[in-house]
């Protein structure tokens, strides 16, 4: 079975929702998924070996990311995710730049191989953001099987 990580950074618990409702799409297509915050003491004891795909997610905040997901990114660095299926996401209240500067993280210094683009939403309650996020998280399935 495929084996999913998501990782997001969270202010008033919306980027988590999208979070939740990514790995309910890819379960839906029969990945396994492993959801954790950027906080948790966990993230720092991961095997990325155990991953096929990598996303990761944060808020935007005062045009920035959260600082537990820019942490988290120079951490990275230092792990071989080249390859791997990688995806990014977030909420956000005006501008939203977070989930762009992930994905463009993971594509140009991971080198990995990203889904079609970032998922950007401003709550998981709106009106579409369900099914958004679900269709995000079996793109991201799909991505995989590539």
């Amino acid at each position: 079975m495929k084996k999913a990580l998501i990782i997001y950074a969270t202010r008033t618990q919306n980027t988590k929702g999208i979070a939740e409702l990514i790995a309910e799409g890819l379960r839906m297509s029969g990945v396994e998924v492993d959801l954790l915050s950027a906080t948790d003491r966990a993230v720092e004891d991961l095997n990325y070996d155990e991953y096929d795909a990598v996303i990761l997610g944060s808020a935007t905040y005062h045009g920035e990311m959260m600082q537990s997901m820019k942490t988290l990114l120079f951490r990275l660095e230092q792990v071989n995710l080249e390859g791997k299926v990688g995806g990014s996401f977030g909420s956000f209240g005006w501008s939203g730049e977070a989930p762009d500067r992930i994905f463009d993280t993971m594509a140009n210094i991971y080198n990995m191989k990203m889904v079609s683009g970032p998922l950007r939403l401003k709550s998981p309650k709106l009106q579409g953001a369900i099914q958004m996020a679900h269709d995000y998280g079996k793109e991201i399935a799909k991505k995989m099987e590539e």
